[in-house]
């Protein structure tokens, strides 16, 4: 059963002299007429003004291992209250959860909950973070802006996990909120982006310097490799080259696996050999964190020391096998600090995916 749509008045747009007004969130700037929607579908023009017809609506509730966001380095082990909404503001031919991010039909908005709602549901169930994910959280930044904000209040953690295409001035407060991202890179050619997401590169570069640079926020970054499209040696090899010069050795690299949906069918998965291909072509740029995903490989899971290359976490999936970092983020061998957020461990979470039956947090 649907529920309905519910308009809140939405942050950064402004009039235009031709009176249409312009989204301010995100570098497409749609332009409305009264009724129109943006491209992301969610923030639409009523009575003149912008409006977000998502906030307190979901697509949906479950608790993951945080290892599925995919964040290795940010409380391994602990598990999350994942959920996102409707629409996205790219357009990605490839999208992996098209049903959510490409709909256009309210009737995949199934779950209504209140931010403080959400965080009950999160300590209830044993969360240590919520995260933004599913689509993209930017195109309902008001709402999840003050879910972290509930979140933070009892003692948890708030995760995004984004494309990063989004403009400065929102970006700020946006990440603001976050205590963890997880960025998709999705290529590192701009021709790429224009041709198979309807976006372009250099404002996701932005983010991720911005990020690391400017901000406490927990970063990884994630690249699903798509035969022929993004998973050259030359491309790999100057991503890793940007990562390590911009970014540093020390944020994690992410490159999960495509398999065929959406608009790209006709593609096939991406080979175990191409995520090793590109887990050794970055590990020899200098990176020192690089792990594959969406495969079975039990060596793309391993976080080891960048010191003295002892093995610390072996996961084998989304489980942790072995965990041997100190509870302030060390190495017990070297005594080398690894980088991330880390905590006493108790037990890995593992595969599990639980659905989260958002009326119990009522109660």
């Amino acid at each position: 059963m649907s529920i309905p749509e519910s308009h809140t008045p939405a942050r950064w747009w402004h009039a235009l002299p031709d009176g249409r007004i312009q989204c301010d969130l995100c570098p497409r700037d749609c332009k409305l007429h009264e009724g129109q929607r943006g491209l992301c579908f969610v923030r639409r023009r009523e009575g003149g003004r912008m409006v977000l017809t998502t906030y307190g609506r979901s697509s949906g509730f479950c608790v993951d291992p945080i290892e599925k966001k995919p964040l290795n380095h940010f409380y391994p082990g602990s598990s999350v209250l994942s959920f996102g909404t409707a629409g996205c503001n790219l357009a990605c031919k490839f999208c992996q959860n098209w049903d959510i991010s490409k709909s256009r039909e309210t009737d995949t908005l199934v779950d209504r909950a209140m931010p403080d709602e959400i965080a009950k549901a999160a300590e209830r169930s044993g969360c240590q973070s919520v995260a933004f994910t599913y689509n993209d959280p930017v195109i309902f930044a008001e709402y999840a802006m003050d879910v972290a904000d509930a979140c933070h209040a009892r003692g948890l953690k708030t995760v995004a996990v984004t494309a990063g295409y989004i403009h400065d001035a929102p970006r700020r407060e946006f990440f603001a909120k976050m205590d963890a991202a997880n960025v998709d890179l999705k290529a590192f050619s701009d021709d790429f982006y224009v041709r198979l997401s309807g976006a372009h590169l250099q404002p996701v570069l932005d983010t991720l310097i911005y990020l690391k640079r400017e901000t406490d926020v927990w970063l990884e970054i994630t690249t699903l490799l798509i035969p022929g499209q993004n998973d050259s040696d030359a491309e790999l090899e100057a991503m890793s080259q940007w990562i390590l010069r911009e970014l540093g050795p020390e944020v994690p690299l992410h490159f999960s696996a495509f398999h065929p949906d959406w608009k790209m069918r006709d593609v096939p998965p991406t080979p175990v050999s191409t995520l090793r291909r590109a887990r050794d072509i970055a590990l020899k740029a200098g990176l020192h964190f690089v792990y594959t995903g969406n495969v079975r490989d039990t060596a793309g899971g391993i976080t080891s020391c960048p010191a003295c290359h002892e093995a610390l976490i072996v996961r084998d999936g989304y489980r942790i096998e072995d965990y041997r970092i100190t509870p302030d983020g060390r190495c017990p061998h070297c005594g080398g600090a690894i980088a991330g957020r880390f905590g006493a461990f108790g037990h890995s979470f593992g595969n599990r995916r639980i659905p989260v039956a958002m009326h119990r947090a009522r109660a």
